[in-house]
């Protein structure tokens, strides 16, 4: 997952993974959506290191309560089903932010159940404020 995206991306990525203030809790449906493509398509090290992250991280069990809880946030937010289910996993799991890659105007960032931060609008406030304003009154 982290491989597919770009190199800044991927460092703000690797910055959360590496904090050391920080544990980490995975529903799993996470493991669904990062463990196939990776065994399908034999990348080795990218599955070692996705199975190196999820056995380090605690797990939310699927259950019916979770499918429900998914259910209702779903509704409430218009989110994707595999988001509704994510976002279930971090309300029932208490985390204090659910870390993702999806874009910020996405219904999973805009929703204020759970602190979402959104890795590509992190990377996208640095890139911005270290690139030049357009004026809006630009010189002749």
């Amino acid at each position: 997952m982290i491989k597919a995206v770009d190199p800044d991306t991927r460092a703000w990525a690797r910055a959360v993974l590496d904090d050391p203030d920080r544990s980490f809790v995975v529903g799993d449906f996470v493991r669904l959506e990062v463990l196939p493509k990776p065994t399908f398509h034999g990348r080795a090290s990218e599955l070692a290191f996705m199975e190196t992250i999820l056995s380090a991280a605690d797990s939310v069990p699927v259950s019916a309560a979770l499918i429900t809880r998914a259910l209702t946030m779903a509704g409430r937010h218009d989110l994707h089903p595999l988001d509704a289910l994510h976002l279930a996993s971090a309300a029932q799991a208490g985390v204090d932010e659910l870390v993702t890659l999806e874009r910020p105007e996405k219904p999973l960032c805009q929703q204020t159940e759970v602190q979402v931060v959104s890795l590509r609008a992190a990377r996208d406030r640095q890139a911005s404020a270290s690139e030049p304003k357009p004026s809006l009154n630009p010189e002749p």
